[in-house]
């Protein structure tokens, strides 16, 4: 998402704009849902992000973007996001509420349309609530959703059904995933599905009814189709993997980047760069190993250790693209806590930044290479609930630093 949304920032200015994505996006396993900053010191819930997010130390990647800064790109995210066809709604200045997949609620900024949210955890306002699965379908986990309504005083039931249409895809339970139930769950088909619903509904007095995000993987439009056919309140709650409104999302962004000019090469990947006199002059890649790619200016997105932005062998954590300066304890004892469960010190690593969020090689900052979202470090995005957000925060800065560096460059 960091590199999309700030190539589809820099193309809006005509900027050129390549993408070497080694694989796929990390929106691929969300939630429907994106945090701004759900969390304070990893335990306290917040209500009002931007208010705790103005008291957060410099060295945060928050810190770095400036709460001013903030300020003026959030109503931006939206319109974004709209552009490349993906509703979102949500309010930076209270957090609402997401349905997990294990019945427990989460703070969050922004939700995809259609997704199961509350304003307030503590009063929820659904009734009776209908919970429907596809029958075979091993991703969604009623009992533990009911277990979460159940406990906030919500009386649920459950029910499943089936199609003709996904016969085929039972020959093997791993077909049976969300994404390939999507591609069938479409056009008529989704006039089927509200058929059973309506049924249950009818039969079970619900007044709210809860499925797996398992619709709408290419567009919005079978989500609202479904909605509008279902007669009461119709909620998605995202599954586990892969996640149906995260790879639309990425589609959807995708297709704008690369229809407005953009330059998508999916399957590469950056091997190593030539740093000289304080600026990135040239990358290397997999696939263009004779072909050095030159540019004005360069972005790092590669997330964290997940997705291998960062690596660690048994002496030391590092950047492994450039080897870029990173900020991490230098003694691995230091690196983790003897208690699994509590925080660890590594989730706060990253490379390191100045307040432009330029990376550093060996204490040089490198004029013309910036950084995005969890490269970055200095925080715990997890604990905090807060990736999405410092993801597109950093992608606007960046983007907004390249623009006003130079006009009518490249990227």
């Amino acid at each position: 998402m960091g590199g999309l949304v700030t190539g589809i920032n820099l193309l809006r200015q005509g900027q050129k704009v390549v993408i070497i994505s080694a694989g796929q996006s990390a929106l691929h396993f969300n939630s429907g849902s994106f945090g701004l900053y759900g969390h304070h010191d990893g335990k306290d819930v917040v209500d009002n992000p931007l208010e705790l997010i103005a008291t957060l130390h410099e060295s945060h990647p928050y810190g770095k973007v400036g709460i001013d800064n903030i300020r003026r790109y959030i109503p931006q995210v939206r319109p974004l996001f709209a552009d490349a066809g993906i509703s979102l709604y949500g309010d930076e200045r209270r957090n609402h509420y997401r349905l997990t997949p294990i019945g427990m609620f989460k703070p969050a900024w922004l939700s995809m349309e259609g997704y199961a949210t509350v304003a307030d955890s503590s009063s929820l306002p659904w009734g009776k609530t209908l919970l429907v699965n596809i029958s075979g379908y091993l991703d969604f986990y009623p009992q533990f959703i009911a277990r979460g309504l159940e406990k906030a005083g919500i009386e649920t039931v459950s029910r499943t059904f089936t199609l003709d249409s996904l016969q085929h895809l039972r020959k093997s339970a791993t077909e049976m995933r969300a994404t390939n139930m999507a591609r069938v769950l479409d056009g008529k088909v989704i006039l089927d599905v509200s058929h059973h619903i309506n049924r249950f509904v009818d039969e079970t007095g619900a007044t709210t009814v809860v499925m797996p995000a398992v619709v709408g993987l290419f567009d919005e439009s079978p989500v609202k189709v479904l909605r509008e056919q279902v007669k009461v309140p119709l909620y998605m709650v995202s599954t586990i993997p892969m996640s149906v409104g995260g790879m639309r999302a990425q589609m959807k962004l995708r297709t704008w980047f690369h229809s407005h000019g953009g330059t998508y090469l999916l399957g590469d990947t950056v091997t190593g760069g030539t740093i000289s006199g304080g600026r990135l002059k040239e990358i290397h890649t997999a696939n263009l190993s004779d072909m050095p790619l030159a540019a004005d200016n360069y972005v790092i997105a590669s997330g964290s250790f997940l997705s291998h932005g960062l690596e660690a062998n048994p002496d030391r954590v590092f950047e492994p693209i450039f080897g870029l300066d990173v900020v991490a304890d230098a003694d691995r004892p230091d690196w983790c806590a003897p208690d699994l469960y509590k925080e660890q010190n590594f989730e706060h690593y990253g490379i390191v930044t100045d307040e432009s969020l330029r990376a550093s090689h060996h204490g040089v900052t490198i004029d013309n290479l910036f950084a995005v979202g969890a490269v970055i470090g200095g925080c715990n995005a997890l604990k905090e609930e807060s990736g999405a957000g410092i993801t597109l925060m950093t992608s606007f800065k960046v983007s907004e630093q390249i623009l006003n560096g130079k006009k009518g460059g490249k990227l």
